[in-house]
């Protein structure tokens, strides 16, 4: 995979790809990583970016020439342009697997108080961290890029990722290691059982008590067998959970 960010800050991204698993990803090849500075493309003589907005209003609005231009020297059939903007579709770890399948993916970071609204003319996705805003795409660029990533072959074991929260619909079970007890609190006897049987069917419910408990808005995607959603039902009692 190879990404592309087109961004005013490139220096935000350098301890994406030097820190901890990213870092020994991308040292084995398993992706590789640019930031282009789109103010590099700019025919204004000053260097200036952007420009106040048309009806007057508070801020600067990123001009469509520096941006545009820088794109057209990255883009390829192969690319999938993302725009980050709050109006974007909201991100999601099924988005993140879509994304890791795809060969090239290119980021447009905003940043001021906007881009020219034609911009979103040359872009193939607009995503959304969540329903808030930051000073700039490149910290909703970098969660996403670390999301996806993590999911790319070979960044992490398979068996992993597969049990990750959201993966299945489902928030992740709890996980235990040594000491077996710590201040009284002990690791939950199924565990140390050795029967593997046992403890995938005790893993998956305590997903399904943890989605129940955490995040109840996750249950209306999701279609239970029978056993499943009497266990939902018996967790939906307030003394149960």
């Amino acid at each position: 995979m190879k990404i592309t960010v087109l961004t005013l800050f490139p220096e935000y991204f350098i301890p994406l790809i030097q820190t901890s698993i990213l870092a020994r990803a991308h040292q084995a090849g398993l992706f590789t990583f640019e930031t282009v500075d789109f103010r590099n493309f700019t025919k204004d003589k000053h260097g200036h970016v952007d420009d106040t907005p048309y009806g007057g209003g508070a801020g600067m609005v990123l001009k469509c020439q520096p941006i545009l231009d820088a794109l057209k020297t990255v883009r390829t059939k192969d690319s999938t342009v993302i725009l980050l903007t709050p109006q974007g579709h909201p991100f999601q770890q099924r988005m993140a697997r879509e994304l890791s399948l795809k060969s090239h993916l290119i980021f447009i970071c905003g940043h001021y108080e906007g881009f020219d609204e034609r911009i979103r003319d040359y872009v193939d996705l607009q995503i959304s961290l969540g329903d808030y805003v930051l000073t700039g795409g490149e910290p909703a660029c970098a969660v996403i890029c670390d999301a996806v990533l993590r999911l790319v072959d070979g960044v992490i074991k398979k068996d992993s990722s597969d049990e990750d929260s959201f993966s299945h619909g489902l928030l992740e079970y709890p996980q235990y290691t040594r000491p077996e007890i710590y201040d009284g609190k002990r690791v939950p006897e199924v565990l140390l059982s050795g029967h593997h049987a046992n403890i995938e069917k005790w893993r998956h419910q305590m997903s399904i008590k943890n989605t129940v408990k955490h995040r109840p808005d996750l249950l209306k995607e999701l279609e239970f067998n029978e056993e499943d959603q009497n266990y939902v039902n018996s967790l939906l009692k307030k003394d149960e959970i």
